[in-house]
């Protein structure tokens, strides 16, 4: 059995984490560290977690338990807490922030998103891994098979609306429900904290990519779920990109093309990706959706681990949408 830990418990992300990892036919879940909750039921928290388990959060680490540790700590937080605290060499890590996904050529973690790097991840052995970001992940899911084609010859435009869970568990001003229900906003366009892991990838896999990607960041009136738009000049028969696609997706078991147009709730509650592609007058659209939480931020979390214990990808994440 997999021995796991998990530092930040208390968010929206952990609390999801917890479920998957207390379900994984694999997985002894030994702790959940929660310095402001320390003590506390995990189900005082996670209320939806009554009845399937009985552990209390701590405020202690102790790594000698465990083989693989997750990082569920606000953006920063994780950089500052390994570089204070002296860490197992032999652990194993994957870390949700954002603090590692760059790379920058001082530190050793491996950017997890599997329809990238499952290959690097499994073959080179990788005991470090740096989460992608939610709008990250379903951005790059739409666009990786143009970059492995060479296909990315003109900006690209993107506008994709997320749930309120993914600005976190902490009250903010555009989380509260009388603000956010029923309405629709922008938020950081053009600007967006993602868009630098979004080009790294694509650079990665076409290094001649050199043209601007217009992201407009919308906050949603719904709980969870990231529905993407993008668009460019493409010039190949719809017929033919949906070859590509196809081939690049043909070995990865949460990634689908589909013909029909995708709704939110196709996604919500699994690890799915459905890609959905226009054709219209030159221009490509290419519809990505995928649940925040899961595909975006917990589920791909333990996708990673099954990658580097060995596992087949799909063990304990199985999950299937709400009918409603």
């Amino acid at each position: 059995m997999i021995k796991a830990g998990i530092i930040g418990g208390a968010g929206y992300t952990a609390g999801e984490l917890i479920r998957l990892l207390i379900n994984h036919p694999d997985v002894e879940l030994k702790w959940v560290n929660s310095g402001s909750n320390a003590g506390n039921l995990i189900t005082d928290v996670h209320q939806g977690l009554l009845g399937e388990l009985d552990m209390r959060f701590t405020s202690e680490t102790p790594w000698d338990e465990i083989d693989v540790v997750f990082f569920c700590t606000p953006h920063g937080e994780s950089r500052k807490f390994m570089e204070s605290n002296e860490l197992p060499e032999d652990l194993r890590i994957i870390d949700l922030s954002q603090d590692y996904r760059i790379i920058d050529g001082e530190h050793d973690f491996y950017y997890g998103l599997p329809e990238l790097n499952r290959r690097r991840i499994v073959k080179e052995g990788a005991k470090h891994v740096a989460n992608p970001g939610c709008f990250a992940t379903a951005i790059q899911l739409a666009l990786l098979p143009l970059a492995k084609n060479l296909l990315l010859n003109s900006d690209v435009h993107v506008n994709a609306i997320t749930g309120s869970t993914g600005a976190g568990v902490k009250p903010s001003a555009t989380s509260h429900f009388s603000w956010r229900n029923d309405n629709v906003s922008i938020y950081k366009p053009f600007k967006h904290q993602h868009l630098a892991e979004i080009r790294q990838s694509l650079s990665i896999l076409q290094n001649s990519f050199k043209s601007s990607i217009d992201f407009i960041p919308v906050r949603g009136c719904f709980a969870r779920g990231i529905f993407v738009t993008a668009y460019l000049d493409c010039p190949i028969e719809l017929s033919e990109i949906r070859k590509l696609y196809e081939e690049y997706y043909s070995d990865h078991n949460f990634t689908f093309v589909v013909d029909k147009m995708p709704d939110l709730k196709d996604v919500v509650n699994t690890n799915k990706c459905l890609i959905h592609l226009i054709k219209e007058d030159g221009k490509l659209l290419v519809v990505s959706v995928i649940d925040n939480l899961l595909k975006g931020a917990s589920g791909q979390a333990v996708h990673n681990m099954n990658l580097m214990f060995g596992l087949h990808e799909c063990t304990g994440l199985r999950l299937k949408p709400s009918a409603f």
